[in-house]
């Protein structure tokens, strides 16, 4: 009897906590969560929660998303800029927190954020229009997916990217199973299962964005663009070019992986991820055991979960990924690890996960497969 109160009594909790995270999501304050804007003839969009690092909320994605497409039918809009108040991130990732809490009462949330989120996602990569996202700060998770797909990205000193998803129980989403394996070698799946940060200019090395400007340049730069009379593409990438062409900021230091390249394609090719752990372990290289430390510490599920996903996505279209991964996002939302990940990594911070399974080997092959199954009727569509 007890122990029923007490699941009663958690449950309260949880649904409770849930209403005040989606109350915050939904509410429209005074200063509202994205401000958009039409200037001359281009739309501006400035995600405009800087307290938490501009992070991607139910209210924003509704937000933006119209936008987008009203900008892109209309005779008047000729590009769309994107980017993030507060000057220290563009967006540092989705709110995941309020995800993680309607996940554990069966909020529709779950379902309806990441299909939504991934529209979105879709509609910056098949725009029709000239899209910039200028990434000036931290850009993580849901921050990539609403800039890595766009026709421009520029990245500054201040930018940190990564992909950090293994490390809560997740994969890398957002369309991550269809532009890191387009990366060079194995650079994407390293990227992918490690988590690692790139900053500034190495963003743009890697090939992640498509140009590098200094930070204290990026006002001027959009001032150009936005008077520029014919904005086409050429004319933006003229810009563009001339903007990175007068920043010499870092250019004398090598890509920062650039010693480890054929490390990383030689140790990461493997037809599983047990191969690539041996491949490491059978290296003596202190590379080579960085990466084991690392890798252990991640979701033994998620790492093979995100192995399956680049390998699968390295063929398909971009449209055919984002039904992949919102499979993948409501599987991880039936298991366990996502909610320890999330509790260990943002909510008690200690950091300790208990993983289930705990181990590679007992993360069966079968049981990676059906995270992959259709959900029939439930399957995105575009």
């Amino acid at each position: 009897m007890s122990l029923t109160i007490l699941t009663a009594t958690q449950r309260l909790r949880s649904v409770s906590r849930l209403h005040r995270i989606q109350g915050h999501m939904m509410s429209t304050h005074v200063e509202p969560d994205v401000l958009l804007e039409k200037v001359g003839r281009a739309g501006v969009i400035t995600m405009n929660r800087p307290k938490v690092l501009n992070a991607l909320n139910m209210s924003m994605i509704r937000l933006i998303y119209p936008q987008l497409k009203k900008w892109e039918s209309d005779s008047e809009t000729d590009l769309v800029i994107i980017k993030g108040a507060g000057g220290k991130a563009f967006c540092a990732g989705g709110d995941i927190r309020a995800i993680t809490e309607a996940g554990k009462v069966g909020d529709p949330l779950t379902k309806v954020f990441f299909r939504e989120e991934y529209m979105l996602n879709n509609a910056i990569g098949t725009y029709r229009k000239p899209f910039i996202a200028l990434i000036d700060g931290i850009t993580m998770g849901g921050g990539v997916g609403l800039s890595v797909h766009g026709r421009f990205r520029v990245a500054t000193e201040k930018t940190l990217f990564a992909m950090p998803e293994t490390a809560i129980g997740l994969f890398p989403d957002v369309g991550g199973g269809y532009f890191l394996p387009r990366l060079q070698g194995k650079l994407g799946l390293f990227l992918a299962m490690t988590g690692f940060r790139l900053k500034g200019r190495d963003v743009h090395r890697a090939g992640i964005s498509t140009h590098f400007v200094e930070s204290k340049k990026i006002s001027h730069l959009e001032k150009d663009l936005l008077d520029l009379k014919s904005p086409t593409v050429e004319n933006i990438s003229r810009v563009l070019d001339s903007f990175q062409n007068e920043s010499s900021l870092d250019s004398e230091k090598p890509f920062v992986l650039e010693n480890h390249m054929s490390d990383i394609n030689r140790l990461f090719t493997s037809d599983t991820v047990e191969g690539i752990m041996q491949n490491l372990k059978a290296d003596s290289s202190d590379f080579a055991k960085k990466q084991i430390e690392i890798l252990s510490r991640m979701s033994p599920t998620s790492l093979k979960i995100t192995y399956k996903q680049l390998q699968a996505g390295a063929t398909l279209s971009l449209q055919d990924v984002f039904v992949m991964e919102y499979r993948l996002s409501q599987a991880c939302l039936r298991g366990c690890d996502f909610y320890e990940g999330v509790r260990a990594v943002l909510v008690d911070k200690d950091h300790n996960p208990k993983w289930n399974p705990p181990t590679l080997e007992e993360v069966s092959d079968q049981s990676v497969d059906q995270c992959f199954a259709s959900l029939g009727e439930m399957d995105m569509s575009f």
